[in-house]
């Protein structure tokens, strides 16, 4: 076993003594050990219930003949960091996550790891992580958050967070009724419940083949969480047994497998700066324009908060659970053989086997291909002077008349800067906000924009307004916003040199996205133009800048 390593034979006799001085026996040491990381902490409402799933998992381990030893993650509540310093380190997290995981699995060389994550970057580090290491393993996470209600109406995060903030500004409800919503919308532990940057991640697990059915869906709430819990540390065990490690899993197919899913159902436009990331700690790369292929031959199939339905109503994640959850959706897919069936799973199956008997109880949640929201896909990757490798939006959820737009621009040098122009009324019908510097080198960390593009919804311009910045967004985000304009401002990307009062060319149907300025004008902008001192010269962000990637490639660290 890899961790005779640490635990085998005479000259072994100081690495037992200090693990009998934790506690372990004799026979503890000779089973299989089981590293489970958890990122239970006692600041993001998604992981403050991860004792109790961690306590599930090790009672797994040890039913299925295994050891089990803790140890802990890092994790940032994206919400509570938004809108102020503490987002630029939201992102960086992910690769610090990545590293210490890296560094504990090679330290104590377990024969099987469970990964407990829940919320926005603790999933891809920890998937990054088992990539790179590469022992048997398990993901379970936390699960989704239920939707609260005030006066008969659902309310998340987004529309009763973030939204209402926009709608108080603009005397549609009184600080009064904003208390009073702000009271319900987060009503339960889990994983805010749209289908934000979590569980859209917690989703991709699922298909990515490395979370058993049911990791992306089942609410935080239900005991079935902890009964997976418990399945998935018997599960790893399994894993080991058969040597069955991610790199076997995590594929080159596997990977278009989770964009399939991701843009069937809507996801986080911050799935285009994760799944690359962990498919480079996999030993592939996965372009762009790949996804645009996925994307248009692609059905959405469902429509999750923080996108609206026809009627204008809301889905969450318990509404997608109690449809089938994700292996309902796949099946959906497979009826046009948009997914790959043939490829492995830690259920120790392959995907069609895992789907055999599956059903979609309700089609109004996860529609069939022949009555789809649309016959493309949810996301779309732009291209065009402005952002010539790259663009993102979550075109599921921009409303129609904004499709096609020439906006003008109106320029700012940083979130609360636009912010506070947005709150204030200085934004009017036709204005395309522009953010930069907020990249992962200029931000430097690439801030997630909600709280602007969230008071655009809020004040009721967001079939009016567009929002684009080499900065990213939360998976809440909806309207006209473009993000991870590559190469960001930072880099001499020609978003640094965009002036106010530009037009500027929105094409999401044809993936467009061009500054209507003649090559001329841009070459002498440039000219004038001077890359501006970092932000922050000092510390783990200082480092990251220096060391971090674009956004089209994932925002990794430079090998």
């Amino acid at each position: 076993m890899r961790s005779d390593k640490m635990t085998k034979g005479p000259e072994r006799a100081p690495h037992r003594s200090l693990f009998k001085a934790i506690g372990y026996t004799d026979e503890e040491l000779k089973r299989p050990i089981i590293g489970v990381v958890n990122s239970f902490n006692e600041l993001i409402p998604g992981h403050i219930h991860l004792r109790t799933i961690a306590e599930a998992v090790k009672a797994g381990v040890r039913m299925a003949g295994g050891t089990p030893m803790e140890f802990p993650a890092i994790g940032v509540c994206d919400g509570i960091a938004m809108g102020h310093q503490g987002m630029k380190y939201s992102l960086v997290s992910r690769e610090y996550i990545a590293d210490s995981i890296e560094i504990m699995g090679m330290a104590y060389p377990f024969d099987g790891i469970v990964f407990i994550p829940n919320c926005d970057k603790v999933v891809p580090g920890m998937l990054m992580a088992a990539a790179r290491l590469n022992v048997p393993s398990v993901f379970v996470s936390g699960g989704a958050m239920l939707a609260g209600k005030y006066k008969g109406k659902s309310y998340d995060l987004i529309s009763g967070g973030f939204e209402a903030v926009g709608e108080c500004a603009n005397g549609k409800i009184t600080e009064k009724e904003l208390e009073a919503i702000e009271n319900v919308s987060c009503p339960t532990c889990g994983s805010c419940s749209g289908m934000f940057t979590a569980n859209t991640m917690n989703c991709m697990t699922e298909v990515l083949g490395l979370g058993l059915p049911g990791n992306g869906t089942i609410p935080a709430v239900y005991s079935e969480r902890i009964r997976l819990a418990k399945t998935a540390g018997m599960q790893v065990m399994e894993m080991v047994e058969k040597d069955i490690k991610p790199r076997d899993i995590l594929t080159e197919k596997a990977f278009e497998n989770a964009f399939t899913l991701d843009v069937a159902l809507g996801g986080s436009t911050n799935t285009i700066l994760h799944l690359p990331a962990i498919a480079h700690e996999a030993g592939f790369e996965f372009s762009l324009e790949k996804i645009n292929a996925i994307s248009d031959k692609t059905p959405t199939l469902c429509k999750l908060s923080p996108a609206l339905l026809p009627t204008g109503g809301q889905h969450y994640i318990q509404d997608l659970y109690e449809a089938g959850g994700v292996q309902a959706v796949i099946k959906e897919l497979a009826k046009k053989n948009l997914v790959h069936l043939d490829l492995m799973t830690v259920t120790g199956k392959k995907i069609k086997d895992n789907i055999k008997d599956v059903e979609n109880i309700n089609p109004n949640v996860i529609r069939t291909p022949d009555n789809a929201y649309s016959p493309k896909g949810g996301l779309a990757i732009l291209f065009g002077n402005l952002a010539p490798n790259g663009a993102v939006v979550k075109q599921a959820a921009v409303a129609p008349e904004m499709m096609k737009r020439e906006a003008r621009a109106r320029v700012f040098e940083s979130e609360e800067e636009a912010q506070k122009a947005i709150l204030g009324k200085k934004i009017k019908p036709g204005d395309v906000v522009v953010i930069r510097y907020e990249g992962p080198k200029g931000g430097p960390g690439m801030r997630e924009m909600l709280a602007p593009t969230a008071a655009i919804a809020g004040m009721g311009l967001d079939k009016e307004v567009a929002l684009l910045t080499d900065g990213r967004f939360s998976g809440g985000t909806r309207g006209a916003a473009i993000g991870h304009v590559s190469p960001e401002a930072m880099e001499g990307g020609v978003i640094a040199v965009v002036k106010e009062g530009d037009v500027i060319e929105i094409n999401i149907p044809e993936k467009k996205l061009e500054l209507k300025v003649s090559q001329d004008e841009i070459k002498k902008r440039f000219e004038a133009w001077k890359c501006p001192e970092p932000k922050i010269k000092t510390g783990v962000i200082y480092r990251y800048a220096k060391s971090v990637t674009s956004a089209s490639t994932g925002a990794v660290f430079k090998d």
